[in-house]
């Protein structure tokens, strides 16, 4: 059989939906993990900044010398990328043999075989329905302890600055049956962890004859399957954080208490350029509720400096919600326009490329020290530890996380990955804890 070989970027969508692929393409090719071996390779591709477009182009560049190597070997691009630039992309990158967007997996035979005939083809079609809920994903790899279940594909929340509305479509959600089904096989398999995915997760509904399935009813009812399942979820948008999931979260020991709440700006001005869809006063009132129900929740964000018209004060403010939420980690980038996105039409980019910069590295700092203190109060505790695996520094460590996703780093014991263990932890640093078994 031929050798498929995927290399993936971006989001934990990204990687969810390679596994799609691999289970749509199983039939033709088998998975190899040595790209010298591969008669197709696949890049799965991520475009909500331009660092990430530029890093595709040079492994484009780097794949045509492969190429001239290997006789017959097809190479294709799929994912967001794929849907923003399509045409341009078979113009510019001679390397490609066919182009997918993320809805239209399901042509990827038809592409391979017509690209091999006829020259480079391309799908980028979206789809209001499509959510791949019949395709049970072939899980590669990964640490046989956590896997991703995609819930829900698309957004309606068009935030200025973001291109996914239009690299994924529209917000639609997945049948509940084919979820609960596919995290019934995971544990079969033997996963101990799941995490939901959606590009704005929270807002997940189903109606049916059977009745209605809002996020929180699905998020019990995932937790109910098994009490050693840990349940976690991705990626939330603040709007649609209610009082029913932040219960339900607190109410189950095995859903993780942890949530991503990106806050993206301080300032309503800029929210509302953002196009958020809510205030700092609203966000801060959510992270109340959270910490008012979950004291030992822990709560990371996603941040943008530099936004369109954003001032000093505007800066200020982000790093004084930094400073009141505590967050114990957060994900920060500097302003990217994206072509076709409201901002790029409609504000201009006028924050200078250094100041950005240095707002960033502001940004940075800050978020050292958060995490530094929220490790720090960490230390003396006790946690329940999942184990995943050998630490990537030493063979003679492991590693796991924690309910709060933290990672901690112990001994190597008798312990095998998927176990569950007690760990104290004796020391930190910003970005890890350490500790020893109990």
């Amino acid at each position: 059989m031929k050798k498929l070989y995927i290399e993936t970027y971006g989001c934990q969508m990204n990687f969810a939906d390679s596994e799609v692929v691999a289970a749509i393409l199983k039939d033709m090719f088998a998975l190899t993990d040595d790209i010298e071996k591969a008669d197709l390779v696949l890049i799965n591709t991520c475009s909500i900044r331009e660092k990430a477009e530029q890093r595709i182009h040079k492994r484009l560049q780097e794949l045509e010398s492969l190429k001239r190597r290997h006789h017959g070997l097809q190479v294709g691009l799929l994912g967001c990328m794929a849907e923003r630039m399509k045409e341009e992309l078979l113009r510019t990158e001679p390397v490609l043999d066919f182009i997918a967007g993320p809805d239209a997996y399901r042509s990827l035979p038809q592409l391979i075989a017509d690209s091999r005939d006829a020259g480079p083809r391309f799908n980028v079609m979206l789809s209001e329905e499509e959510t791949y809920d019949n395709i049970m994903p072939v899980r590669y790899d990964v640490n046989g302890v956590s896997a991703f279940v995609s819930i829900m594909r698309g957004c309606n929340n068009f935030c200025s600055y973001c291109v996914v509305p239009y690299t994924r479509g529209r917000e639609r959600s997945r049948s509940p049956k084919t979820i609960l089904a596919e995290v019934k096989q995971l544990l079969r398999d033997g996963f101990k962890e799941v995490t939901l995915l959606g590009q704005n997760v929270n807002s997940y509904y189903w109606k049916d004859e059977a009745g209605e399935m809002t996020f929180a009813k699905l998020m019990a009812v995932v937790a109910e399957m098994s009490p050693d399942l840990r349940v976690r979820f991705a990626t939330s948008h603040p709007k649609d954080i209610s009082d029913e999931l932040i219960e339900t979260i607190a109410r189950y020991d095995n859903i993780c208490k942890y949530i991503h709440l990106p806050v993206q700006s301080g300032s309503d001005a800029v929210l509302k350029r953002m196009n958020r869809s809510y205030t700092r006063d609203y966000y801060m009132g959510r992270v109340r509720k959270i910490k008012e129900l979950m004291p030992e929740c822990a709560i990371s964000t996603d941040i943008i400096a530099g936004f369109c018209g954003e001032t000093i004060e505007d800066h200020r403010q982000t790093l004084e919600v930094m400073r009141e939420v505590g967050y114990e980690y957060a994900y920060m980038f500097k302003y990217s326009e994206r072509g076709g996105t409201l901002s790029a039409k409609r504000y201009a980019d006028d924050v200078p490329d250094e100041e950005k910069t240095r707002r960033l590295e502001e940004i940075i700092a800050l978020q050292g020290e958060l995490s530094m203190v929220s490790n720090q109060r960490d230390v003396g505790r006790t946690f329940r530890v999942l184990v995943e695996g050998a630490s990537k520094r030493s063979q003679e460590q492991f590693y796991g996380r924690n309910s709060q996703n933290k990672v901690i780093v112990f001994p190597h014991g008798t312990e095998h990955p998927g176990d569950y263990i007690e760990i104290k932890v004796t020391d930190c640093t910003p970005a890890t804890l350490l500790g020893v078994r109990v």
